[in-house]
């Protein structure tokens, strides 16, 4: 999976010298590559800290950490208000979300033909077209080595939240039904619920990566950010939708878990 990011899209720890991620600011996006400082952001990610706390994560002396600080809050990357429980220290914050990582290690040299998907024109599909154009715009920034996972799951979060009204039932089984109707309907896939302890959904077809290289890591972040709204707005609380088996991980569909983030147990009926 992309370094920084577990399969929740959640932080996680970059490992790598040679990556750059990507935040957005207040001031538009800002580039960070330096590793002390990705290590801080990636703490940052998970929840705010204070200063000892950062120093203690980075294994770094105060002075280093506190000129790192001080020169991604002058960028706006970060910020800071005071400690409630000690005036005199600050807690810091990120001040917007990580949008995707550059990283070398994870181009890939396969020919752009060879996933751009079958497509006529005139052909009898006529959501072929935009599924060329998807997977055309991913697979080229793959070839750079520019992962938009964070950004893509942002994005399929919106439109889950818009989409929401149409599918809502107060049943978990219905709920799934109408989720797997709209995708069939949109040629956006074919989706089967494969168990409910957790609830995991597979799905055929799968518009978002099925024609794109095997990585060996998910590649759906678009469609996990869609579940993770719809089933959250179901649950009526933060859920996330885990993708534990891909198309571009050699498998013949996609697999997301459904999970309450809160571990709580689950409204649905």
């Amino acid at each position: 999976m992309e370094d920084g990011m577990d399969s929740r899209g959640r932080p996680g720890r970059p490992s790598g010298i040679r990556e750059i991620d990507l935040y957005s600011t207040p001031e538009g996006a800002r580039a960070v590559g330096n590793p002390v400082r990705r290590m801080i952001l990636a703490a940052l990610r998970e929840r705010e800290h204070s200063f000892d706390e950062i120093v203690a994560l980075s294994g770094r002396v105060k002075s280093t950490v506190s000129v790192h600080l001080q020169e991604m809050a002058a960028t706006g990357v970060v910020g800071s208000r005071p400690d409630p429980d000690d005036a005199r220290k600050k807690i810091f914050f990120l001040t917007g979300d990580l949008v995707g990582t550059v990283s070398a290690e994870d181009r890939i040299a396969d020919a752009l033909s060879a996933y751009a998907g079958v497509y006529g024109a005139g052909a009898a599909d006529p959501f072929a077209f935009y599924k060329l154009t998807f997977r055309t715009v991913r697979v080229l920034l793959m070839q750079e080595g520019i992962l938009l996972d964070p950004l893509l799951t942002r994005a399929g979060e919106w439109i889950g939240e818009e989409l929401y009204p149409a599918v809502a039932d107060p049943t978990t089984e219905v709920f799934c039904t109408n989720i797997a109707r709209f995708w069939e309907d949109h040629n956006l896939g074919r989706v089967e619920v494969a168990g409910t302890e957790p609830l995991t959904l597979l799905v055929y077809d799968c518009f978002e990566c099925e024609d794109l290289p095997v990585t060996g890591r998910p590649a759906c972040a678009f469609d996990s950010g869609i579940l993770r709204a719809l089933f959250s707005g179901h649950y009526g609380r933060p859920t996330a939708a885990i993708e534990t088996r891909c198309y571009s991980m050699g498998f013949d569909h996609c697999q997301f878990e459904v999970v309450p983030e809160d571990g709580g147990g689950e409204r649905g009926g």
